[in-house]
C-alpha cells in the first residue's frame, strides 16, 4: 500500500538493520528536550564509575538524580548548543561527563573503539515534541545518547504530497521557539522519493531550505539538480540513509562537519551566543567529495594529485576547511598517520580566518592553523620554518610566492609527508614557485638523487610527483594544464577527480545564471588618414588604431551616457535600491578616461545615487602627461584597501544614515582589477568594454553571479559593448558541466629539444660551462654577495649565444626568430611537462635553465613602424546589436584539447597589411590594448635605494648594471606584488614578461641613478 507509514517503515527498518536505536516516544522528555532513557542508557553504558561518584551529590533517591542531571544537562546545551556539549561533555562538580565518543584517528590500543561502538544512536517515529500543543508530533527525530540532533518530516507523492508539503508543515505548523527546534536538533530533513532539503534553522514563514541531493546525474559527476533514478527496490533519496544517516558517518559529520559561524560581534566585543549564530550544515557534494578524498588517501597514502571540480558557489571555504582537518589527523588502515603537515596555498585572507575559527571548534585548541603573513612576528622564511617544525601546527596557510625565499631555512623535512590544498588552481601550478615549493618541502639534496652530486638532475627531479606529496586542486575552471596536473587519468581522458558543476550550482539556486540577460552592443567608426599606403604590422596598428578610436573623447562621451542611463532606468532601483553596477575597461587609462566621463555625465545631469569608484593598479600618465599622472587612491580619496568596503555600503541599510551620511558608490569601474574572488552579492549590472575570453571571460562575468535575498534572475543584466553573444556562450560552455581533457605525449618534449639544436646556434662547451657554474652558484644561495657574483657570471656565460642570436638578426631575422620561438617553446613545455611526466634527465634540465637566462636577452625583430599622426576620427556609433540569452543546454562533459603546444610559444609571421587596409577593416570592428607597466616604478625605485645598487650605477654601463640591478628588482617586485597572484605567476613563469619588466625598470632605475648625480 502507498502511504507515508510504508514510506517510514522502510526508512526506520534500513536504520535498525544499520545499527540505529528504536526509540520510544514516552522516553523524550519535551521539557528537557531530551531523551531520558537513551541518555542514561549511554552513561551507565560507559561511565558508571564517574556517574557513580557524581550520584551522591544528588542524593539517595535514583529519579531525582536523573532529574538534577537532565535539567544541569539542559542548562548546559542552552548555554553552549548540543555540538560543543557533543563534542566536549558536561563538567558537573569537578565530574567530567561525555555525552558521544567519536570514533579515534588511529586504533593502537585495544580498547580504542569500544566507548565508540556503545554510543546509542536512536530514532523515533512518530515524536511528540511540543511542549505547547501535547498532540503535536513529528514523523523521525534522529538522537546521539539521548540529545536530539535532527528531525524529518516525510513525504509519499502517492498520496498526493510531496517535499514541498513538509517544507510548508516546517514552516507553518512546527513552533520555532519549541526547545526541540531552538536550541536542539541541528538540522531538519524535508523528504520525500524523489528529493531531500533541509534547514539548520526554523523561522515561520522565512525559514530557508537548502537542497540535498546528490545531482540528476549521480554523485560527483556533472548533472543538474534532483537526483538519479533509483535501482529497483529503492528510493532516489536512499542515499540519505543508507550513507548520510549511517552511524559511523553521522557521528562523523556531528564531531568533523557540523559547526557554528563566527557572528557579528555584540557591543563590548562579544560574539553571540551558539543558538544565535548560524549553524553550518554541510551540502552533500560537500559532504561527498571530503569523504571521497580521505578515503583514499588513507587507503592509497601520500603521493597521489586530486582535481575538485566545484563551482562558484559550491561553498569551497567549508569543503577546504573541513578537508584541511581531516587530513592533519587522517591515519591509515595501518594506523600511522599519513601526512606530517598540511600546507595550504591560498591568497583569500577570508579562508585563512574561517579555518581558524571553524578548526578551534573542532580542536579547541588554538595555534593549529598558523598563517605566514607579513604582519606576523618574524621573517617568512623564520615563519615557515618554525610551523613546519613545531608540534602545534598542523595546517600552515601560505601563498605559492612565499617558498622561493625559504629554501634554505627549512631544515629537518626529509622524508615527511605533506598534504598540499591549492585554492583556485591554475596551469601556472607548473612554474618556478611550484616547483621551489617542492624542493622546500621534499628537501632533498643532490646525493639523494644522483650518485655524482648533481644539482641539475636534483632540481629536474624536484619538479616531479613525490611519494611525500599528495596535491588536492580546487577550482571552477580547469585548464587543460590543470587537469592534467592534478586530474585523474582513465584510459585516454584525464578528468577530475570529483564535480559540483556550474549547471548544478545554478540549479539548486546557489549561484545565479549571469548569461540569461545579455544585451551586445557595436561601436562603429570611421577613421580617416586611409591614403597612406605604408605596410604596418596588422595586430600592433589594429590595436594602436582601436585604441585611437576607442579613447577619443567622442567614444567616451557616448559610452558614459549609455552606461549612467542604462543604470539610471534598469538598475538604480533594484534590492530595495542597493544594486550595484561593474564597468570593465580594457585599459588603466580607459578606466580613468571613462570613470572620469561618467562622473561628469551624472553631474551635468544632477542623479543622484550614482557615485562612482575606480579600481587600477600604479600610476596612470593620463595622455602622457606628467601634470595629469594619477592613482587609484588620488582618485577615489581613500586607499586602495579599504574600496570594497566603501562600495559595499548601502544608505539603505545604514540607521544612523541621516544624522551621519557617508556617501554610497554604485558604480564601479575598474581595470584588471576585481574581476576575480571579488564577492559582491549586491552587484546585479555589468557595462563590458573590455574582450573577454575563455577562463577569463568567465571569471569576469561571474562577479554578478553571487546570490543575495533580495536578488532575483531577473535582476541581472549584461550589457556587452566588446565581445560577441556566441563568444562569450562558447567560453561558458566547458565549465558548465564537467571538464575533461586527453593526455600529453611526453615525447614532445624531445620533439622540441630538437627544434632548439638543430638551429645549431648554442654550443655544447658553452652550455656545459654554464651548467658547471649554476651547480656552483646553487651552494651560494644563502649568501648574497657570492650569490650575486655567481649570477653575473651565469649571464656571462650567456653572452656568446645572445651575441651569435644578434648577428644572425641582421643576417637572416627569420631564421632568428624561429630560435628565439622554439627556444621559448621548450622552456614553456619543460616547465609543465616535468611537473606532469618528472623527467629526470640532466641534459633537458640543463637546456631549460640556460634557455630561461638566455631568453630576455634575446632582441626582438624591429616591427614596421606605425604613424598615426594623420589618423582622425569622423564618424562614431554606438549601436545595440542583440539582445540574448545565452543560458547554456546540457551536453554532458566537454573534452579540452590536451596540452601539444602547436603554435604556443612560437611567433609565427605577422601579417602586414597597409593602413589604409587597416582602417578601413577598422570601421567594423575594434581590437584592445592592455598594458603592465604599472607594477615596476615603485619595485624599481625600492631597488635604487639600495646601496649596491646605487653604486652599481656608476661604475658600469646599463648592461652590466643590470646584473646587480636584476636580482635586487626581483626581490623588491615580489614584496610588492605578492598578493597580486596573476602578477606574480606572469613575472616567475614567463620569460618575455619578465625581460620586459627587468628592462623597463632597468633603464628607468640606470637613467635615474646618473642623472641624480649628473
Amino acid at each position: 500500500m502507498h502511504t507515508e507509514r510504508a514510506f517510514e517503515d522502510a526508512i526506520e527498518a534500513a536504520m535498525v538493520a544499520a545499527g540505529w536505536q528504536r526509540g520510544q516516544r514516552d522516553g523524550y522528555n519535551r521539557e528537557l528536550g531530551l531523551d531520558t532513557d537513551q541518555l542514561f542508557s549511554f552513561i551507565g553504558a560507559t561511565q558508571d564509575d564517574v556517574w557513580g561518584r557524581l550520584r551522591a551529590h544528588y542524593g539517595n533517591d535514583t529519579d531525582e538524580q536523573m532529574r538534577q542531571f537532565g535539567r544541569f544537562l539542559a542548562k548546559e546545551i542552552d548555554k553552549r548548543g548540543a555540538v560543543d556539549v557533543l563534542r566536549h561533555g558536561v563538567r558537573d562538580r569537578g565530574h567530567l561527563i561525555r555525552l558521544a565518543y567519536f570514533r579515534p584517528a588511529h586504533t593502537l590500543a585495544d580498547d580504542a573503539l569500544v566507548d565508540y561502538r556503545r554510543n546509542r544512536l536512536s530514532v523515533t517515529r512518530q515524536l511528540a515534541y511540543s511542549t505547547r500543543d501535547r498532540g503535536r508530533e513529528l514523523d523521525l527525530a534522529l538522537f546521539v545518547n539521548g540529545v536530539p540532533v535532527a528531525t524529518a518530516e516525510l513525504k509519499n507523492p502517492l498520496t498526493g504530497q510531496n517535499v514541498e508539503h513538509a517544507k510548508e508543515q516546517y514552516r507553518r505548523d512546527r513552533d520555532p521557539r519549541e526547545p526541540l527546534f531552538a536550541k536542539r536538533a541541528l538540522v531538519h530533513f524535508a523528504v520525500d522519493p524523489d528529493l531531500v532539503f533541509l534547514t539548520t534553522r526554523l523561522a515561520g514563514e522565512k525559514t530557508r531550505f537548502l537542497p540535498f541531493n546528490t545531482g540528476s546525474a549521480g554523485p560527483g559527476k556533472d548533472g543538474g539538480a534532483g537526483n538519479p533514478g533509483a535501482e529497483p527496490g529503492r528510493y532516489r533519496t536512499s542515499y540519505l540513509w543508507e550513507e548520510v544517516w549511517q552511524p559511523e558517518a553521522w557521528l562523523d559529520i556531528v564531531r568533523r562537519f557540523v559547526h557554528l559561524e563566527e557572528g557579528t560581534p555584540q557591543r563590548g566585543g562579544r560574539r553571540p551566543g551558539p543558538h544565535a549564530r548560524e549553524l553550518i550544515f554541510p551540502r552533500y557534494h560537500q559532504w561527498h567529495a571530503v569523504r571521497s578524498l580521505i578515503a583514499h588517501a588513507a587507503e592509497h597514502g601520500s603521493g597521489h594529485n586530486y582535481l575538485v571540480q566545484h563551482s562558484a558557489g559550491s561553498g569551497k571555504s567549508n569543503t577546504i576547511a573541513w578537508l584541511a582537518h581531516r587530513l592533519s589527523n587522517l591515519h591509515g588502515p595501518d594506523n600511522e598517520q599519513v601526512f606530517d603537515k598540511v600546507v595550504v596555498i591560498t591568497d583569500r585572507a577570508v579562508l585563512d580566518r574561517q579555518l581558524q575559527d571553524t578548526i578551534y571548534q573542532f580542536e579547541h585548541r588554538a595555534g593549529v592553523v598558523t598563517k605566514i603573513s607579513d604582519k606576523a612576528e618574524g621573517s617568512k622564511s623564520e615563519q615557515v620554518s618554525s610551523a613546519l617544525a613545531g608540534e602545534t601546527t598542523k595546517i600552515l596557510v601560505v601563498t605559492l610566492q612565499t617558498f622561493p625565499f625559504v629554501l634554505e631555512k627549512v631544515d629537518g623535512l626529509r622524508g615527511k609527508r605533506f598534504a598540499i590544498i591549492v585554492d583556485e588552481a591554475h596551469s601556472s601550478q607548473s612554474g618556478e614557485s611550484a616547483a621551489a615549493l617542492k624542493r622546500v618541502l621534499t628537501k632533498l639534496g643532490s646525493k639523494d638523487i644522483d650518485e655524482d652530486d648533481d644539482p641539475l638532475t636534483a632540481a629536474a627531479f624536484a619538479r616531479g610527483r613525490h611519494q611525500s606529496l599528495s596535491y588536492f586542486a580546487f577550482t571552477a575552471t580547469p585548464k587543460p594544464k590543470t587537469i592534467e596536473l592534478f586530474g585523474v587519468r582513465t584510459g585516454d581522458t584525464v578528468r577530475p577527480f570529483h564535480i559540483y558543476s556550474m549547471r548544478q550550482a545554478i540549479d539548486e539556486g546557489f549561484i545565479l545564471d549571469v548569461l540569461r540577460n545579455y544585451v551586445t552592443y557595436q561601436t562603429y567608426w570611421r577613421l580617416t588618414g586611409g591614403d597612406d599606403d605604408r605596410e604596418v604590422d596588422e595586430r600592433k596598428a589594429s590595436a594602436a588604431l582601436a585604441r585611437f578610436a576607442v579613447l577619443s573623447p567622442a567614444s567616451l562621451q557616448q559610452r558614459a551616457e549609455l552606461i549612467v542611463e542604462h543604470f539610471i532606468k534598469h538598475t538604480r532601483g533594484r534590492l530595495g535600491g542597493r544594486a550595484k553596477a561593474m564597468v570593465v575597461t580594457r585599459s588603466r587609462e580607459h578606466a580613468v578616461k571613462l570613470y572620469r566621463k561618467i562622473k561628469d555625465y551624472v553631474d551635468m545631469r544632477g542623479y543622484e545615487n550614482c557615485g562612482a569608484l575606480v579600481a587600477f593598479s600604479g600610476e596612470v600618465k593620463v595622455d602622457n602627461l606628467d601634470a595629469d599622472t594619477v592613482t587609484e587612491a588620488s582618485m577615489n580619496g581613500f586607499g586602495e584597501a579599504a574600496l570594497p568596503k566603501a562600495f559595499a555600503y548601502t544608505r539603505a541599510d545604514d540607521e544612523n544614515a541621516a544624522a551621519n551620511p557617508k556617501p554610497e558608490y554604485r558604480i564601479l569601474v575598474v581595470a584588471e582589477k576585481y574581476q576575480t574572488g571579488f564577492d559582491q552579492p549586491l552587484l546585479t549590472t555589468m557595462y563590458v568594454d573590455k574582450s573577454l575570453k575563455g577562463v577569463a571571460a568567465v571569471q569576469t562575468l561571474s562577479r554578478l553571479n553571487r546570490t543575495h535575498p533580495r536578488k532575483g534572475q531577473d535582476d541581472l543584466f549584461v550589457l556587452d559593448l566588446a565581445n560577441a553573444a556566441e563568444d562569450i556562450q562558447a567560453a561558458f560552455r566547458p565549465y558548465f558541466e564537467a571538464t575533461i581533457t586527453t593526455p600529453t605525449d611526453p615525447n614532445l618534449i624531445y620533439d622540441a629539444q630538437r627544434a632548439v639544436m638543430d638551429q645549431q646556434l648554442l654550443v655544447e662547451s658553452e652550455m656545459e660551462a654554464f651548467a658547471t657554474e649554476y651547480e656552483r652558484a646553487q651552494r651560494f644561495a644563502g649568501d648574497r654577495t657570492k650569490w650575486d657574483r655567481a649570477h653575473a657570471e651565469l649571464y656571462r656565460l650567456t653572452h656568446p649565444a645572445r651575441d651569435r642570436f644578434a648577428q644572425l638578426l641582421e643576417d637572416d631575422g627569420e631564421r632568428a626568430e624561429e630560435f628565439r620561438s622554439s627556444l621559448r617553446d621548450f622552456v614553456r613545455k619543460y616547465g609543465f611537462l616535468a611537473q606532469v611526466i618528472g623527467f629526470t634527465e640532466r641534459s633537458l634540465e640543463r637546456l631549460y635553465v640556460y634557455g630561461k637566462m638566455l631568453l630576455p636577452q634575446l632582441a626582438r625583430r624591429q616591427d614596421p613602424g606605425i604613424d598615426l599622426g594623420q589618423v582622425d576620427l569622423t564618424h562614431l556609433r554606438i549601436g545595440r546589436t542583440g539582445e540574448h540569452d545565452l543560458a547554456l543546454d546540457p551536453e554532458g562533459e566537454q573534452v579540452l584539447p590536451g596540452f601539444t603546444g602547436d603554435g604556443a610559444g612560437g611567433q609565427n609571421e605577422r601579417p602586414v597589411a597597409s593602413l589604409a587596409e587597416l582602417i578601413a577593416e577598422l570601421n567594423e570592428r575594434f581590437g584592445s590594448n592592455l598594458g603592465e607597466s604599472d607594477i615596476v616604478r615603485g619595485s624599481a625605485e625600492a631597488a635604487m635605494a639600495e646601496p649596491r645598487v646605487k653604486a652599481a650605477a656608476f661604475a658600469n654601463d646599463e648592461e652590466n648594471f643590470g646584473h646587480v640591478f636584476d636580482e635586487v628588482f626581483e626581490d623588491k617586485l615580489y614584496e610588492r606584488i605578492e598578493n597580486d597572484t596573476k602578477a606574480v605567476q606572469m613575472f616567475a613563469d614567463d620569460p618575455q614578461f619578465n625581460s620586459e619588466l627587468k628592462s623597463i625598470a632597468r633603464r628607468y632605475a640606470y637613467e635615474s641613478l646618473r642623472r641624480d648625480v649628473a
